[in-house]
């Protein structure tokens, strides 16, 4: 296998991982959501608002990791 293979195949894996992880962590912080605003509901509007800020950092590390994989797929530092 060539460079551009492996380099090919990281990207992949990148991206594929990144985004199995932050579908994961969403779904894990909506889930402790729901259940904190059923025991709590009087705390309902500040758990919202904490709760799309971390989704956000969730995707936002998500698309970091989509950016560094476009960087090696268009310029790839390991052609020579």
């Amino acid at each position: 296998m060539t460079n551009v293979a492996f380099v090919a195949l990281a990207c992949g894996l990148i991206i594929g991982l990144g985004a199995f992880g932050a579908c994961i962590g969403i779904a894990l912080m909506g889930g402790k959501y729901l259940e904190a605003s059923a025991r709590q509901p009087e705390l309902m509007n500040a758990l919202q608002t904490k709760m799309f800020l971390l989704a956000g950092l969730i995707d936002a590390a998500f698309l970091i990791g989509v950016g560094i994989a476009m960087l090696f797929a268009f310029a790839n530092p390991f052609v020579g």
